[in-house]
């Protein structure tokens, strides 16, 4: 995922992060005996003390703002040792995980088997779903098993690329009932024999979640993992028969994602309590089902779990490169959460990299101002050198630009400039047609910092804008918390405007909307 079209990924909607490699019974599993336990509170560290680099996770902090980061932690030997929040983000907003929520899915059906409510990873899927008349059943469809619906192997005829339009999330999305919409799928292949990524799985085994424990997903989540985790601030979505969202839809904060990662750092162990089966970790950091990426050649998957079993890693992945990344032999977990698609291996190499030593180093008050530095950079926002306005603000100001249906999904746009506090007014189309589109409103900080508006359908949203001459406008704006944003650039000419920006797809579009009237969009 960076144009993970580019490094080769994107993530289907929902879809949003944990990789993988060796076993976590390597050089750690000794310090069993001794773990420090995040349930409360995480303890922190200085790098040098867990034998990292300063001086390296100060690179990595720069390397975090030419991929949009909203946030980067790093812990190690269960200390926090990097824990940097990108403005106007914040560390108490929950983020959205978006398709990382299938491990957290995937970690619950472990929990189940473990708690011996699941007889069986190979219990037939169908069995569950007893009280529903199923369309195209067939011998494919009944051989489909609790752990092909991990694997992504199931067989169902599904189409959610990684490198293209999710249409069949799409029309499951539209859809009334979800469950529904994915049982009655046909079959393109025999289970277990195809990788086809497909979130309709892991909605099937939030239901399946339910049947076994006789509560939500989320609330067996909460008895189960958040509440052992000391996880406290959760949203999580819900599907129109009111069942939580398996594919994506969680969010967390990210030190609450980073405690799931050291859930499995520690082998499923917590507080001296077996949470998860040591089988079950075993086949997550042993990955073998090919995810034939052309991103990622290497990749691997296994109970909703992405692998990189050269770089020793397996994690958890969402859309945007929203990321629990666990490195067994470094004793590391790591967490981002992101606007932007980001290179696997790449992250994988800059994270080791920082490790120098198993023990501890020597103080290092160089790489540690560095890191302080860079942290502060991207925590607190530095206004730009602002020219002056130009005399079109005037003409622009008030004036309503409509637009046809387009990639970018702007319906229509207003700019204020005469009032002492800049706003705007936005209408956004929905991702089902049928559905009215999503009106917005705040300020528009004009003076190179965000303007933040109170929640709204699309949550709290932060924006500001610049002069980039005397007729283009560039705006940045953030839905804080989702792992959603757009730079725009708006070029007025009269009473017509020329909308620039990355539509989901991270290609660049071109849309023309005009004042009182209605231009086409065009790629």
């Amino acid at each position: 995922m960076q144009n993970q079209r580019s490094d080769g990924l994107r993530i289907a909607f929902g879809t949003f992060v944990l990789v993988t490699a060796m076993c976590c019974t390597g050089v750690h599993a000794q310090t069993s005996a001794e773990s420090v336990w995040p349930t409360k509170e995480w303890q922190t560290s200085t790098p040098e003390e867990q034998g990292m680099d300063s001086a390296a996770l100060a690179r990595l902090v720069e390397f975090g703002t030419t991929r949009d980061f909203d946030s980067l932690l790093i812990a190690r030997h269960g200390r926090i040792v990097l824990d940097a929040y990108f403005a106007p983000y914040a560390a108490d907003i929950p983020h959205a995980i978006n398709s990382a929520t299938k491990a957290v899915v995937g970690t619950l059906t472990a929990i189940a088997y473990k708690d011996g409510l699941l007889d069986s990873f190979g219990h037939p899927m169908l069995d569950f779903f007893r009280d529903r008349d199923v369309a195209n059943l067939d011998e494919r469809k009944k051989a489909i098993t609790v752990q092909t619906l991990l694997d992504m192997t199931s067989g169902i005829d599904w189409k959610e690329p990684l490198d293209g339009r999710p249409d069949s999330l799409i029309e499951m999305m539209r859809s009334s009932d979800w469950i529904k919409f994915t049982l009655d799928r046909p079959m393109s292949s025999a289970p277990g024999d195809i990788f086809n990524y497909n979130s309709g799985n892991p909605h099937l085994l939030s239901a399946i979640i339910t049947k076994l424990s006789g509560m939500s997903a989320s609330d067996y989540a909460k008895a189960k993992l958040f509440g052992p985790l000391g996880i406290e601030t959760v949203v999580w979505r819900h599907d129109p028969q009111g069942f939580p969202l398996g594919g994506f839809g969680l969010a967390l904060q990210p030190r609450d994602m980073a405690k799931i990662g050291y859930l499995y750092l520690r082998n499923g162990q917590w507080e001296g309590k077996s949470l998860l089966p040591p089988s079950w970790i075993d086949r997550v950091s042993h990955a073998t089902v090919d995810m034939h990426g052309s991103f990622e050649p290497e990749m691997r998957y296994s109970n909703l779990f992405w692998a990189l079993p050269k770089k020793q890693v397996y994690m958890a992945v969402g859309y945007h490169c929203q990321m629990i990344m666990v490195f067994p032999q470094r004793d590391i977990v790591a967490v981002t959460t992101a606007r932007d698609f980001c290179p696997f291996s790449r992250m994988a190499d800059l994270i080791s990299g920082a490790v120098q030593s198993e023990a501890a180093l020597p103080p290092n008050p160089a790489g540690a101002g560095l890191l302080a530095n860079a942290i502060r950079d991207v925590s607190g926002e530095k206004p730009p050198e602002m020219g002056p306005t130009p005399e079109i603000a005037s003409h622009v100001s008030g004036k309503i630009y409509k637009f046809f249906g387009n990639p970018l999904g702007v319906k229509s746009l207003s700019l204020t400039f005469d009032d002492p506090n800049p706003h705007y007014g936005l209408e956004m189309y929905d991702l089902d047609p049928t559905k009215p589109s999503q009106k917005s409103a705040g300020q528009l900080g004009m003076d190179g910092l965000y303007r933040t508006s109170g929640p709204s359908v699309f949550g709290a949203v932060a924006m500001k804008g610049k002069w980039s001459d005397d007729h283009t406008l560039v705006i940045d704006r953030q839905t804080l918390g989702t792992g959603e944003g757009q730079k725009w650039s708006l070029s007025f000419d009269g009473d017509k405007l020329s909308l620039r920006g990355k539509g989901r797809d991270g290609r660049e579009v071109s849309v023309d909307g005009e004042s009182g009237g209605l231009l086409h969009g065009l790629e």
